[in-house]
């Protein structure tokens, strides 16, 4: 069993660290623990406090949230490996007034495989502490948390989507929260038994913000018809596809299929309806009223609804509108909650996340009144001592739409989305991890990233030594992406060099050289990649269908992650492999003017086709098999006839455009290699500002056609920072930071990032082609400027981080 070193947050005493448990069990309703989507409730009464702190300290299976006297705390626990969990520590001494005070945990145990969280028998674990003493425990006679079955969550319901458990649909009475208060409140016990011990981990990270965000506007409001027959019904994977590889209650044995039935309502606007500040709405039978947030967020929704008859209402969301309304199927997810109760009022917030821009506040039956709508945020909170401004509005907002972009997908691990699947994949993480270090000056949420990875013996159902695509999750289909396994290793270099953890990279060694096992049995006899299994992915673009026999990306990404594991592991073996795979892909997939995608396998031996992609280009780049001097011709057709306005132009029409994820990332990369920096500024406000101003966040791909809110995306604050401000490299192991002047059309800027408890900020500003700077770095670094503005610099003061003040 692991130790686990506790982290208090940010509220607890610093003073009360642990390992493990003192006394607390896991626990679960006896002989329910693998039952799907079953809700339990937990809680014990506080009466005497011994110390001047008292802690919550509690994980569980498999989420859980936590209120003191009815009061939100906090909810958890941050993820883990499979039999792994973290542990949360809260500190509940301002919460908890005069005593007796009621300490409340609710757990949903989901038991089915997904992208978000793993398949696992359900518990909870928890003890309250006060200095020394126990003064409540799971599975413990002498100071016990009492149990209940929560009934009012529906337990027989849809999954969200493919990628993540079940929706919620509540049956409510008045006093259903009334136990959270109340310790003589009705709470008809569930007898527990103890489960297994598990393996315990420290949480790390830091603890999520949990700000309430109110609706800002009410944009719309109208009737509603029921019962409407559609053409066709709507029916995604994760209800028709249950079975042995998707686990979930199939359609015949659902309480109701709420995603049929919002299909079947047909929503009229009110024409004459004009925008106002929401405060609150009435709803009649059959209305409804769409809140607008102001910007897209991610967290729980929450709200008063006073019901002055027997009501059912739907919360409905999305992060943009469809022809002017919500459609909840856009993600092919099923985007809504459900709520029925009798007269009375109720205040009601969702267990899971959520991510939106709109919410349509449906009533199908009953009047009721909807006030205080809110959405509590679930948000990485590390990056309050990070920012950036300058003299171009528009990159402060691509600034402010990536910091909002990163916080809803980085608050435990680093996720795609923080909507439709909450997943940790690989690559993606690649883009965000380097956005976390910029922000935090930490690399926490990073290093448990890895620690998932590195517990496991195995990955169940992948193939030995392929890496699963995002983690933790269960593949049950055998599911994979295996070059993904391959930007596994390219980040790990690249988290060697900002956190300095030899320990985890030499821990990770074999993961990395089982990974490169697995691909020797695919090599062909040029050293090729060939025939992959899995799912063979480029980008979301036409490089996607030219993946078969031989393709050139993949091989060209092989060829980058053997170097960095030659460099990482000091394999030389590996390095000269690399560039063999690079003379070969330069040699057969280069066609004089551009590098093809792939090559068909034939009787006579390898047929080099002419499918040729935008990304293929900047993937010969990045990974070295070409460079701006072997290649000038092919690069100035990269730099000046690609970008975001090739359509337009219709430049180069018979090579397949890239999307957002990955090629216009890596074009970002090639340029900022060369110091077009000028040219990136532009660029990126082409390629992103438009998503800003729609959402407030950055998307998947170019159009809003899935995620608006993609982890990858907030990269645009790792380029602001290093080719508009000009903080192009800092090392906080080699303690050197590294600044380049280059050509952006500014007239200042000026940014500050930290540095673990330090900080580095940089300022300039541009007076009669002269640019005059000033930078400030922690005690102990050095600083180097790289001048390519054609301007004449001049330091204002280069100072230490504790002497002086910078001017600008």
């Amino acid at each position: 069993m692991f130790a686990a070193v506790l982290f208090v947050s940010h509220a607890a005493s610093a003073s009360i660290q642990e390992s493990g448990f003192r006394s607390a069990r896991p626990i679960w309703p006896e002989g329910r623990e693998q039952e799907q989507n079953l809700s339990v409730r937990y809680r014990t009464v506080v009466r005497d406090v011994p110390g001047e702190t008292v802690v919550l300290r509690l994980t569980a299976s498999t989420l859980y949230r936590v209120f003191v006297d009815g009061r939100f705390i906090g909810c958890g626990p941050a993820r883990a490996a499979h039999k792994y969990f973290r542990i949360d520590t809260w500190d509940i001494t301002g919460f908890l007034g005069s005593t007796p005070a009621v300490v409340a945990i609710e757990v949903a145990g989901y038991n089915v495989n997904s992208f978000y969280v793993l398949d696992q028998p359900s518990f909870l674990q928890a003890e309250i502490m006060s200095e020394e003493q126990v003064l409540a425990a799971t599975g413990t006679k002498a100071t016990p948390f009492e149990a209940s079955i929560l009934f009012e969550r529906v337990q027989k319901i849809q999954r969200y989507s493919y990628q993540r458990p079940f929706i919620e649909v509540y049956r409510l009475e008045e006093d259903y929260a009334q136990w959270r208060t109340d310790p003589e409140a009705s709470f008809p016990a569930a007898p527990c038994s103890i489960q297994p011990d598990v393996r315990l981990l420290p949480r790390r990270v830091p603890y999520p913000s949990f700000a309430k965000r109110p609706a800002s506007d009410l944009i719309a409001c109208g009737t509603v018809e029921t019962g409407v027959e559609a053409d066709t019904i709507w029916k995604d994977r994760s209800l028709s596809g249950i079975g042995p590889t998707l686990e979930g209650y199939p359609e015949d044995e659902l309480d109701h299929v709420v995603s049929t039935e919002l299909q079947r309502i047909r929503s009229v606007p009110e024409a004459s309806f004009k925008k106002a500040p929401f405060s609150s709405i009435k709803l009649g039978e059959k209305t409804y009223a769409l809140a607008d947030l102001g910007t897209n967020l991610t967290g729980f929704i929450g709200g008063t609804i006073t019901c002055h008859e027997a009501c059912r209402l739907f919360f409905v969301f999305d992060e943009i509108l469809v022809d002017g309304d919500v459609d909840f199927r856009r993600m092919s997810c099923v985007q809504a909650v459900e709520y029925d109760m009798p007269p009375g009022t109720y205040s009601v917030e969702t267990f899971e996340p959520y991510t939106l821009r709109y919410l349509k506040l449906l009533d199908v039956a009953g009047t009721c009144t909807v006030s205080d709508v809110y959405l509590r945020e679930y948000a990485n909170p590390d990056v309050e001592n990070a920012g950036f401004t300058c003299s171009d509005e528009r990159l402060n907002r691509l600034f402010a739409a990536g910091r909002e972009t990163f916080v809803q997908n980085a608050v435990d691990i680093f996720m795609d989305c923080p909507s439709r699947e909450r997943a940790g994949w690989l690559c993606d993480s690649f883009f965000t991890s380097r956005v976390a270090f910029d922000l935090s000056g930490r690399t926490s949420v990073e290093k448990n990233f890895f620690e998932n990875y590195l517990l496991p013996e195995r990955f169940e159902h992948l193939p030995d030594g392929m890496l699963p695509m995002c983690y933790p999750s269960d593949h049950y289909d055998g599911a994979f992406i295996p070059s993904w396994g391959l930007w596994f290793v390219i980040q790990l270099e690249e988290y060697a060099a900002r956190s300095g953890d030899d320990a985890l990279v030499a821990a990770l060694r074999p993961k990395v050289f089982g990974l490169f096992d697995y691909f020797e049995g695919f090599k062909n006899e040029d050293g090729l990649l060939e025939s992959l299994d899995g799912w063979v992915f480029v980008e979301w673009s036409a490089a996607n269908k030219f993946v078969q026999d031989v393709n050139y990306p993949n091989s060209m990404v092989y060829a980058r992650a053997l170097d960095a594991a030659g460099r990482l592991y000091g394999v030389g073996a590996l390095k000269t492999q690399a560039q063999q795979v690079r003379d070969v892909i330069r040699k057969q997939s280069y066609d004089g003017d551009f590098f093809v995608d792939n090559a068909i396998r034939t009787d006579a031996g390898l047929e080099i086709t002419r499918n040729r992609t935008e990304v293929c280009q900047y993937l010969a780049f990045y990974s070295g098999v070409a460079t701006p001097s072997s290649h000038p011709e092919l690069w100035r057709k990269v730099r000046e006839e690609f970008g975001p306005r090739r359509q337009e132009s219709g430049a180069c029409a018979d090579v397949f455009p890239a999307n957002s994820f990955i090629g216009n990332m890596l074009r970002v990369e090639l340029l900022s290699t060369q110091g077009h920096c000028a040219q990136i500024m532009g660029e990126s406000i082409d390629y992103l500002l438009y998503m800003a101003e729609r959402t407030g966040t950055l998307w998947e791909n170019v159009t809003p056609y899935a995620s608006c809110n993609h982890g990858f995306a907030s990269h645009i604050v790792h380029t602001l920072y290093r080719d508009v401000l000009g903080l192009l490299h800092v090392d906080p192991v080699k303690r050197e930071v590294v600044v380049r002047f280059t050509d952006v059309p500014l007239e200042w800027c000026e940014g500050h990032r930290p540095v673990a408890d330090k900080a580095v900020s940089l300022r300039w500003r541009k007076e009669d082609n002269t640019l005059r700077y000033c930078v400030r770095v922690p005690e102990g670094h050095t600083v180097r400027v790289v001048n390519l503005s054609g301007m004449e610099i001049v330091a204002q003061d280069v100072v230490d981080l504790n002497r002086g003040q910078c001017t600008r």
